[in-house]
């Protein structure tokens, strides 16, 4: 039997391969979208001078290790509030964009914002690693941040690791895969790092765990805006019964308890 002459990290499934090597390609890939707006500066300070007031003083959530996040402050819509709406909008559209990027049919899916929220890192805090249950595609919009990462990275972490064949050996402790590594780097990482840039747009599924690593800016604060979104089936025309996805809320009913 023949040995392999070397290792091809990637290239397309079901080509020809030349003899003898051995070709590992990427499978089932994770969607990150990204997209860098041209943010007004003007615009900017009037929403990072807005996210302040809303703070009301607070600085943390409410530990003083973690940042300080709306959702859990009452501040759960800016989507509804006359200085972000626009902006909120425009993110709105890309994560439609997002959808059709991943080959949904636009006229199949209602895509709504469920909440909206403003994050407020001061230096030396964090967000401990979570996803989001009761959403289905999650964002990401930053106010500021130059891409260096010292205001703390979006860190994320991959759903579970298949290629590091045995549980556990991929997070490191002197176990036999190679933390230094390109390899290990490209199939086994055990995180992906995502450095704060002014203006940039991050898109993912909410069933990822994520979180934000410390805000090492002695002078600066990293100021975000998050959201939640869920897909719906569109309202029923003529009473046809949606499938795969839940109703539209608007067919819904509450009930009195």
């Amino acid at each position: 039997m023949a040995v392999s002459k070397g290792v091809q990290q990637s290239g397309p499934v079901g080509e020809a391969l030349p003899a003898g090597e051995l070709r590992i390609s990427p499978l089932f890939p994770l969607a990150l979208g990204l997209v860098q707006l041209a943010s007004d500066p003007l615009d900017t300070a009037l929403q990072m001078q807005a996210i302040r007031e809303l703070q009301g003083g607070e600085d943390s959530n409410p530990d003083p290790g973690c940042a300080w996040t709306g959702d859990l402050n009452g501040v759960w819509q800016l989507h509804r509030h006359p200085t972000f709406a626009p902006l909120i909008g425009t993110l709105a559209s890309h994560a439609s964009q997002y959808l059709e990027g991943l080959g949904f049919e636009p006229n199949r899916v209602a895509l709504h914002i469920q909440r909206c929220w403003p994050v407020v890192s001061e230096a030396g805090q964090v967000v401990g690693r979570h996803h989001h249950p009761n959403a289905h595609l999650s964002a990401v919009y930053y106010l500021n941040g130059d891409g260096s990462g010292r205001s703390g990275c979006l860190r994320l972490f991959p759903p579970r690791q298949p290629n590091e064949l045995v549980p556990g050996l991929a997070v490191g402790h002197d176990g036999p895969i190679r933390p230094e590594s390109a390899a290990t780097a490209h199939w086994n990482a055990p995180w992906f790092d995502l450095a704060p840039r002014a203006g940039l747009l991050v898109l993912f599924p909410s069933s990822v765990d994520h979180a934000v690593l410390e805000n090492e800016d002695p002078d600066d604060s990293r100021f975000s805006i998050s959201l939640d979104l869920v897909l719906t089936a569109p309202k029923a025309i003529d009473g046809e019964p949606p499938e795969y996805l839940a109703p539209h809320p608007g067919d819904w009913q509450a009930v009195t308890c």
